[in-house]
């Protein structure tokens, strides 16, 4: 929104150094508060009665002031995460100063620009956390306790990624305090454990040309009413716009109807709710400051939803605007188009409505969300590609440098298990007179670090080689010495990488994974069974919580050179991807279950990692366009080469619970 007024040109120059041409961003909590402020001075306390024509402008600006003043109070707590703001300065004058006759120039007009949501609820903190815990029991052996010794006793490499999105990192931070069956706030563990990698997980810019002619695609086939013939009725998901309802033209009226019924219903929820707050005081009217509420609570706010208001921190203002935008944006009437593009978004809110404002009894809902999930269900498949061709090249544009990570994770727990199992072998065959002269750095020089520096039996020269010598600092990983660890087994060890982004990214990643085979450089049976490849194409969401496995399996009883050594198994998961309305749980607390994995292969088959790699790699980022590792930010000299440090800090870890324990 353009704004004029002196406060917010003010704040402007205050956050941005005093120069009239640079823009400031918002992101602080001292600075959000100070544009609070401001807003709450130049929102209007009551809405005229008239609305004339010659107000109309004035009553557009204030109501997009009443906007910006519900996203800042929303939640009660400040957070970079979750809103952002930045002004722009687009007009400028030349004002004469106070203290000379000289002119200064100074901005008259800026544009406000406020980023918001992705606000983890109640119920994806609890779902996220759960599958932790499932995660725990189900993929590590020892039934999760295990994974909890490893863990504590520095025999478990864990690191996990993030997107840019607030609801993202959230979700990987409870998904942590699951797995790892930690204690406190999500806060501390999201700034310890999570790292934040948009270059990686965010964005669909590298892919924007080719979504494009996808979704145009989309169109021409949805308006020409032609019905979408499989060309073999074994693979229906070959056809261009497979999955789209028969009838998509015909729903699409009847979808703009339903959104103006639901926006209807809001509109006057809305303007209840402002009449009481223009009877009330300013400090009455102002939400209580609650800090858990921003980041997610766990369980649902009981007392808003008996008082009859929205669930969370959302009021009813902002739900009117989320509803009022997509009745705008689905059809033009002026021109007599569909934008096919919203109805995701359609989707999306009309579940959100039913999942967690079901008491409001919003008549029509209930149709709305059964008429968007059937055009949701061909439309976002076909967005990232109108068939499987298609979907292999906008995949691996997208997914391009999380392929090339994944293939790099999977190298390096190769290798290391490579290394131990040499030195394992070492140990045995040598004289019993030798292996008593192994002094305390020898065990721990060739036990305890273990270079990460990628598969050193793959195609490389040597003067990568000694780069990777000459790195090997900032490559190396500790573990505990053995004998002060107390463990019996201290070559035992796991490694997990997790990765938490969006769906277009998960999109992508399934849609390689399913169709690396059709392309031309590739030949032979694809990574899917033909089985797998059914269920996918017929499961039409992913949901919240979606997430693809793969695992890393080492047959220790074939040669070290044997390409049958390293299996990999491929596990998919749609995530909470149930019908509202036929989940009675969402009555309780509002969290909806998550579906367990499935094989992606059949029970017989016998994918190895050379397999897996000669598929990918082709997709996949190549190694050497990755940058070099570094110690992550503010770990830097925390750990030293004597490793004695976290011998001590095994005693001190704050979070985990079952550190005294033997495996």
């Amino acid at each position: 929104m353009k704004v004029t007024q002196e406060r917010l040109l003010n704040l402007m120059l205050k956050y941005n150094g005093g120069r009239p041409r640079a823009e400031a961003k918002l992101k602080s909590a001292v600075q959000l508060q100070d544009l609070l402020d401001a807003t709450r001075l130049l929102v209007p306390r009551a809405r005229s009665g008239k609305e004339s024509d010659s107000e109309a402008e004035d009553l557009e600006h204030a109501e997009k002031l009443r906007h910006v003043k519900a996203v800042l109070e929303e939640g009660g707590h400040f957070s970079g995460i979750y809103r952002k703001v930045q002004l722009k300065p687009t007009k400028w004058a030349r004002i004469p100063k106070e203290e000379d006759e000289t002119e200064e120039e100074r901005p008259i007009e800026a544009l406000m620009v406020l980023k918001y949501g992705g606000v983890l609820t109640h119920a994806g903190r609890k779902q996220a956390e759960e599958l932790g815990r499932v995660f725990r029991n189900s993929m590590y052996p020892g039934e999760g306790t295990g994974l909890l010794r490893l863990h504590s006793t520095y025999r478990h490499d864990l690191k996990i990624y993030s997107s840019d999105e607030g609801r993202v990192q959230m979700s990987a931070a409870a998904f942590a305090k699951g797995l790892l069956d930690l204690e406190g706030p999500l806060t501390p563990i999201l700034v310890s454990l999570v790292s934040k990698d948009s270059s990686m997980l965010d964005g669909l810019d590298t892919a924007s040309i080719e979504m494009e002619e996808a979704k145009a695609r989309l169109y021409d086939i949805i308006v020409s009413e032609k019905q979408v013939i499989p060309l073999n009725s074994e693979t229906p998901w070959m056809a261009d716009g497979a999955g789209l309802p028969l009838d998509a033209l015909h729903l699409l009226p009847r979808l703009v109807e339903l959104i103006k019924k639901v926006t209807a219903q809001v509109k006057v929820l809305c303007k209840a709710e402002e009449d009481r707050l223009a009877d009330t005081t300013l400090d009455e009217a102002l939400p209580p400051y609650d800090q858990a509420t921003a980041l997610g609570k766990t369980n649902m706010d009981v007392d808003r939803i008996a008082a009859g208001l929205p669930c969370g921190s959302e009021g009813f203002l902002l739900m009117f605007a989320r509803w009022k935008k997509l009745e705008r944006d689905i059809y033009n009437e002026r021109k007599g188009r569909f934008d096919i593009t919203k109805i995701p978004d359609v989707y999306d809110s009309s579940k959100y409505d039913l999942v967690h404002n079901t008491h409001l009894k919003l008549d029509g809902l209930g149709e709305l969300y059964t008429v968007a999930k059937a055009l949701a269900d061909g439309v976002i498949p076909n967005e990232y590609g109108i068939n499987p061709v298609h979907k292999l090249k906008i995949g691996s544009k997208i997914a391009r440098k999380l392929l090339g990570k994944i293939l790099i994770d999977l190298r390096n727990t190769r290798e290391e298990a490579i290394n131990i199992a040499e030195l394992k072998n070492a140990q045995d065959s040598a004289p019993a007179h030798k292996l008593t002269k192994l002094t305390d750095d020898d065990t721990k020089s060739a036990k305890s670090r273990i270079k990460l520096d990628g598969s050193r039996r793959s195609s490389s020269n040597s003067e990568k080689s000694l780069d990777a010598e000459e790195d090997d600092d900032k490559e190396t990983r500790y573990r505990l010495d053995p004998k002060y660890a107390n463990v019996r087994t201290p070559e035992r060890h796991v490694r997990t990488r997790l990765y938490f982004t969006s769906e277009s990214h998960i999109h992508s990643l399934i849609n390689v994974l399913r169709y690396c085979n059709l392309d031309e450089s590739l030949q032979g049976e694809g990574l899917v069974s033909n089985g797998a490849l059914h269920k996918v194409f017929e499961t039409k969401e992913l949901d919240y919580l979606t997430h693809i496995v793969l695992r890393m399996y080492e047959n220790t009883g074939v040669a070290l050179d044997d390409s049958r050594r390293f299996r990999i198994e491929l596990l998919f998961s749609c995530g909470a991807a149930v019908n509202p309305l036929d989940a009675s749980p969402r009555q309780q607390d509002h969290t909806l279950p998550v579906f367990p994995p499935v094989s992606l292969q059949e029970d017989s088959s016998y994918l190895t990692f050379h397999k897996l790699e000669s598929m990918i790699q082709p997709f996949a980022m190549p190694a050497e366009d990755f940058p070099p590792a570094t110690t992550p930010q503010g770990f830097a000299g925390l750990f030293p080469k004597s490793g004695g440090v976290l011998e001590r800090l095994a005693n001190l870890w704050p979070f985990n619970k079952h550190l005294n324990q033997k495996v």
